[in-house]
């Protein structure tokens, strides 16, 4: 008979599935207690904490298991390569310059944000944004660089590549998601006053209703019932896409650790740069990218972003497995941090809409694409209207493609900004 801790991968990985299964049972009920526990606590949270409790108390033991490394090994570059093969770079610039613009505000928000709200909340707790090693705070913080420019794929990648201490990953994750939830909820309340937001913007809202129409058109055209030989050659993409971006990966590292010192030299800045794993995902998001160029990118249609997202949430609860949830609040003044960061992000992007005159559907989506991703980016497009969903989603795949560079490059800039 089995005894707990359970240490058996297919004991684990089933448990794993229960928990995303009860999860996402329990979020679809429309009525009664769930609706308003969900109303309130976040799908995706919960895809941390089940896995978290059941590591926490002692169920499982993850520390034996391997389904996190396959996860990020194996599904993560897979989903890059299925969500970013329906970016079309050309529908993306035909939103218009003020859609790109509000976008590329909201990643200039973060990536400056971060190193900004570590320099400020020195000033008054130096002892919170301190740390050794791969207990440094700023490899932490970089995991959330990527969860705010993209999503859960980038932020997996971050943590893999900058090594951050995964005992304490779990305060790092809280910060993510309630910083970046009562931010949505802003936004949320903020679409209630669209005309007046509108107004004191000065925007000129007729291409959204362009929007609505080519979005329409658009989903309506690609829309299909799935097939076994759709299934099969989403496999192929996917997988294969997986294989060549693990040996480009794995000998562009070495090529670089063999010709470059300050790469070799693990104390330099850029020796991260040095990370197989980092090129990896580097190497998928461009396969992804360049299959977008290919009739596969009409395999969105048959569903190969919601297989990126099953992926998604696979790691997510692997991650969350690794939480230990009796170590969260360690340091409760990171929360301050994320705050900081968030609030440089907003007035950036708000700065910027009143400029430009941007609509408040080109803020509030193009800050999405970057802190929520493809998981709430279609959920506050879809609030203003079911039509532009897509547009959330098509921004949130861009958050795929510069979320990886534009994580790094923050990361380095919050190293920075922590030794000053």
């Amino acid at each position: 008979m089995n005894q707990l801790p359970f240490t058996e991968d297919t004991v684990i990985f089933g448990l794993l599935c229960l928990c995303l299964g009860f999860v996402f049972y329990t979020s679809s009920i429309k009525s009664g207690f769930w609706k308003k526990f969900y109303g309130i606590v976040p799908t995706v949270l919960m895809c941390y904490l089940l896995p978290a409790i059941l590591a926490s108390t002692g169920i499982i033991d993850e520390k034996s298991s391997q389904t996190y490394y396959v996860a990020s090994r194996y599904l993560l570059p897979a989903a890059l390569i299925l969500m970013t093969l329906s970016i079309d770079l050309k529908a993306i610039a035909n939103l218009g310059s003020k859609a790109l613009i509000m976008f590329l505000t909201g990643t200039a928000g973060i990536v400056i944000g971060g190193p900004v709200a570590i320099l400020i909340v020195s000033i008054f707790s130096p002892e919170t944004v301190g740390g050794n090693g791969f207990d440094a705070v700023w490899r932490g913080l970089a995991t959330i660089a990527g969860s705010w420019i993209g999503g859960g794929a980038n932020q997996a990648a971050m943590l893999e590549v900058f090594q951050f201490n995964q005992e304490k990953y779990g305060g790092m994750v809280l910060i993510d998601i309630v910083v970046a939830n009562l931010w949505m909820a802003i936004l949320l309340l903020g679409i209630g006053k669209t005309k007046k937001i509108d107004a004191w913007l000065q925007a000129d809202t007729s291409s959204i209703e362009e929007l609505k129409e080519k979005v329409s058109t658009y989903t309506a055209k690609i829309a299909r019932v799935t097939s076994l030989h759709d299934f099969m050659m989403m496999l192929l993409f996917a997988f294969t896409g997986v294989g060549i971006a693990h040996f480009l990966g794995h000998h562009f590292a070495e090529f670089l650790e063999s010709n470059f010192e300050v790469i070799r030299n693990k104390e330099k800045i850029l020796s991260s740069l040095g990370s197989k794993f980092l090129w990896m995902v580097v190497f998928a998001t461009a396969i992804g990218i360049g299959l977008s160029f290919t009739k596969a990118k009409n395999y969105e249609g048959a569903g190969a972003s919601k297989i990126g997202g099953m992926f998604i949430y696979i790691l997510v609860a692997t991650i969350g497995m690794k939480m230990d949830l009796g170590r969260v609040m360690e340091n409760p003044g990171l929360i301050a941090i994320g705050l900081v960061w968030i609030t440089i992000h907003a007035g950036l992007l708000i700065l910027v809409a009143k400029l430009i005159k941007a609509p408040y559907f080109f803020l509030a989506v193009g800050s999405q694409a970057n802190v929520g991703g493809a998981a709430s980016a279609p959920v506050v497009a879809a609030e203003f209207h079911p039509s532009l969903t897509s547009v959330g989603i098509l921004l949130a795949v861009f958050g795929y493609v510069v979320g990886t560079a534009g994580a790094y490059l923050c990361a380095l800039l919050m190293e920075v900004a922590s030794k000053v």
